[in-house]
């Protein structure tokens, strides 16, 4: 059921985002004032909904497409690949490290930023140039709905934007009524490994391994993203081990663990990959991360 609902999820997208494509042209060359409040509390207004608008990060790019507000985009960060229009943007340097004259140069009316992926004072100056400035930091599955729906807003394109946010959440509410009941499955998640690194309980892929019925070993951690050892994580012993690396093949560091025989996720096989593209973009994309780590952490129960 899970399967089918995510399929006809993907084919709302697929047709919304072909019609916005096809249709830029019908777009109104005027409208009412658009506000919202974006993730730092802050109230982005606009006299009219944006029609020039650049994104700071992949995410962001990503986003702007599944809210129908794709054709808008004038600029982007290097590594916005998805969709596969996004890769024709024009480039405005990567996420961490912005060329601020390109931006200006391309004129924009809004620019989506992110919190913890670009820099405080390079956001600060482009806001001081004049430019209205769109804050994003989703934290959880649920923020990432609202994030598709603030770009609806802004561009204009609160049909398409609502229909994805909704379709999208339809899908996070099923998958959490399927495992609420389930036996949680101790998991530690891996983003790197040298050096070893993790997520806290704060961190939206702990609220994808939450949804599926696994348990954060590091949920307690008072740092995003904190630097484990390995000792502390043979302590903890977890039933299964998940790893995503930096890109969409497994990475060869995951064996590593074989090492450590006395770890259950080691003795029962549970050490798993995701595409990190599908669990660390915060976008719809998040629902293969969860499909995948859901199927993982259901094998694990199977091999108890």
């Amino acid at each position: 059921m899970y399967k089918c609902i995510y399929f006809l999820f993907l084919v709302v997208c697929v047709t919304f985002l072909s019609a916005c494509g096809s249709n830029e042209e019908k777009q109104e060359e005027a409208g009412n004032p658009v506000s919202v409040v974006d993730f730092t509390g802050k109230t982005v207004s606009l006299s009219k909904p944006a029609k020039r608008i650049v994104a700071l990060a992949p995410h962001l790019v990503e986003n702007a497409y599944s809210a129908g507000a794709g054709h808008l985009l004038v600029g982007a960060v290097k590594f916005s690949d998805f969709p596969e229009a996004a890769k024709k943007l024009p480039i405005v340097g990567g996420y961490q490290k912005t060329n601020h004259e390109s931006i200006v140069e391309l004129k924009p009316d809004l620019v989506l930023a992110w919190e913890s992926g670009n820099s405080h004072s390079s956001v600060e100056l482009l806001r001081d140039l004049g430019l209205n400035i769109y804050v994003n930091q989703a934290n959880t599955l649920v923020d990432v709905a609202k994030s598709i729906r603030d770009i609806g807003a802004l561009a204009g394109t609160e049909e398409v934007a609502e229909k994805t946010a909704s379709s999208y959440l339809t899908i996070i509410e099923n998958v959490r009524n399927k495992y609420k009941d389930s036996e949680l499955v101790t998991s530690f998640y891996q983003v790197w490994n040298s050096p070893l690194q993790t997520i806290s309980g704060n961190h939206i892929i702990s609220n994808a391994i939450e949804l599926c019925g696994g348990k954060n070993i590091y949920a307690d951690e008072l740092a995003i993203a904190p630097i484990v050892n390995m000792e502390s994580v043979v302590t903890r012993n977890p039933e299964a081990i998940i790893a995503s690396g930096m890109s969409a093949a497994r990475p060869e560091w995951l064996d590593q663990w074989k090492d450590w025989n006395s770890l259950t996720a080691v003795k029962k096989n549970n050490l798993f990959f995701v595409n990190p593209d599908h669990i660390q973009r915060h976008t719809v994309r998040l629902l293969d991360g969860i499909n995948r780590i859901c199927t993982q952490l259901e094998l694990a129960r199977a091999r108890r």
